[in-house]
Parts: C-alpha cells; sequence; structure tokens
C-alpha cells in the first residue's frame, strides 16, 4: 500500500467550473506540469511571473502580494480565490475560549486588503487557488 503525503499541497484539480492549485508549487513547477491547463500555464508565466520570482512558491506570492501589484489585476481578471486558515478563538458557555484553525475562501482582492503583520497575527496560512474557467477561456 503506497502512503501519501498530503502536506506538501502540490495539486490541481478541475470540475465544470474552476480550477483549483496547490500553493506550495513554486512558478517554475506551474509552467512545466503539463497535466495543468495550458491557458493557465501560459496566463501565469507572461503576466504573473514577471512580477515573482521563478523559486517563489504561490503561497509567498499571494501572501505578500499588494493591492497595487499588477498580478492582482491578473487575479482579478480569473475571478481568483484563496483558501486559508485562520486561527480564531471561539468562546465557550462560560466564557472560557479556545483558539482553532478555521478555513475560510477568499477572493484575492480581499486577501491584499490585509497587511502581512495582520496575517501573521491571525496565524494565516494561504493553502489553495481557484481560478474559474470561464474567466479563463476569455483572456
Amino acid at each position: 500500500m503506497q502512503k501519501t503525503v498530503y502536506e506538501e499541497f502540490k495539486y490541481h484539480l478541475q470540475d465544470t467550473g474552476r480550477l483549483y492549485i496547490g500553493c506550495k508549487y513554486t512558478f517554475r513547477e506551474l509552467v512545466e506540469v503539463e497535466e495543468l491547463l495550458f491557458r493557465f500555464r501560459i496566463v501565469m508565466e507572461r503576466y504573473v511571473m514577471p512580477d515573482a520570482d521563478p523559486e517563489d512558491t504561490l503561497e509567498t506570492h499571494l501572501y505578500y502580494l499588494t493591492p497595487e501589484s499588477a498580478s492582482v489585476k491578473v487575479y482579478r481578471q480569473l475571478k481568483a480565490r484563496v483558501k486559508v486558515n485562520l486561527i480564531q478563538e471561539k468562546k465557550g458557555f462560560f466564557g472560557s475560549g479556545s483558539k482553532a484553525y478555521t478555513t475560510r475562501v477568499m477572493p484575492v482582492e480581499e486577501l491584499v486588503k490585509i497587511p502581512p503583520a495582520r496575517k501573521e497575527q491571525q496565524g494565516m496560512v494561504v493553502q489553495e487557488l481557484s481560478v474559474s474557467k470561464l474567466a479563463l477561456a476569455g483572456i
């Protein structure tokens, strides 16, 4: 029996409407993956990679992305959303609280509005990028 390690978050899935990419891929790896949609690879290579280092992961690129970056316009055009994990405090019945990770999906525009210091304070981890296939076909 083969054991699969899911901690790498290097995956790509697609359904009828969206393409989902794990954020541990570097930009160089994204461009080289043959099974990934060709149009997505071209968009990343031509429009996003000039703003980023090819050895950067998608996770760090999205985490430190600024609202003024040209990549934000590309992600907006692709109707991109990111799945993030946050540490949130949950209140109990008797006032006691516990901290737990919660998963949240948000548009990239919302993610870039949060400053990196606040992301670090919340314990934010970027897991996945999803883009619309229909928007991808329109580019």
